[in-house]
């Protein structure tokens, strides 16, 4: 009785299922979704690659403290990152020394030891990135109601993180011809600019990187708006995955490790079952 009601249940699930698949199958060939602006134009990520990419990929130190440096005097003005101290900038190469100058080059939410009011102080190397807004209303005045995102993790919320963050670096262009001509209602309001690497083609962020040599590097390296989109790229691809280099490095010996112990399985396996038919025979 069980096995008959429980067929019973599988085929009313599996008749469901055929259903919904065939109605919605039925409906998108009959109906078939508007054709949007945002369908026709946005674009997928350019292709790109950096020196973290693939099995063996390892950070390119010079290029995460030419990041760094974009980070900083470019992008800290609205984006904040959070998750960040910056004790840990060490990793990037950076001395103790340079790091407390870092530090103390930003101003962090604090305490005054004589009042015990709150108040803003020099940041220590302890200290995380500080939020360059006092709240959510302070960001949205200041970048046409928007509220700028945290930056740590960013290379890992966004599909296709480092390439993402990019191409929206370089992607700033006028809006087509074709696509006013195709969809006129579709012009880029005031105070947005059009983005064709966006979801919605359209963002309150103007163009961070604008000219060549907007940051002087001091390694000597031309920072054009390319290889600046690239380092800071870079940057966030570290600030979301700091331990990167030790997963990759953690990551073979273990496969090494589960190949032997998979073979030495096998192995046994085969002598077990080798014995125990050879007294049968």
């Amino acid at each position: 009785m069980i096995r008959i009601i429980s067929i019973l249940v599988g085929l009313f699930f599996t008749v469901a299922l055929a259903w919904s698949f065939g109605n919605g199958a039925y409906q998108q060939i009959t109906e078939p979704p508007p054709v949007t602006a945002e369908h026709e134009f946005h674009r997928h990520p350019k292709e790109v690659h950096f020196a973290s990419d693939g099995a063996f990929g390892k950070f390119d130190r010079q290029q995460l403290q030419r990041g760094f440096q974009v980070y900083k005097e470019v992008c800290s003005a609205c984006h904040s990152l959070s998750h960040v101290a910056f004790r840990d900038l060490t990793q990037l190469g950076y001395s103790d020394p340079e790091v407390k100058a870092i530090a103390k080059g930003f101003q962090v939410p604090g305490t005054d030891p004589n009042t015990g009011e709150d108040a803003m102080r020099p940041g220590m190397p302890t200290d995380y990135f500080p939020k360059p807004f006092a709240n959510d209303i302070a960001a949205r005045a200041a970048n046409n109601n928007a509220v700028p995102p945290d930056l740590s993790l960013m290379t890992k919320a966004r599909h296709d993180g480092p390439a993402y963050v990019y191409s929206l670096l370089t992607g700033y262009q006028a809006q087509p011809a074709a696509l006013l001509k195709e969809f006129p209602d579709a012009k880029t309001p005031n105070g947005l600019h059009y983005n064709p690497y966006f979801a919605n083609l359209n963002l309150a962020m103007p163009p961070p990187l604008t000219s060549t040599g907007q940051v002087s590097y001091g390694d000597g390296t031309k920072a054009t708006v390319d290889q600046m989109a690239k380092d800071v790229s870079a940057f966030l691809v570290w600030t979301a995955e700091p331990k990167l280099e030790k997963r990759k490095q953690t990551g073979w010996p273990v496969l090494g490790f589960l190949l032997f112990a998979t073979i030495l399985g096998y192995m046994s396996y085969k002598n077990i079952w080798y014995e125990k038919k050879k007294h049968k025979a």
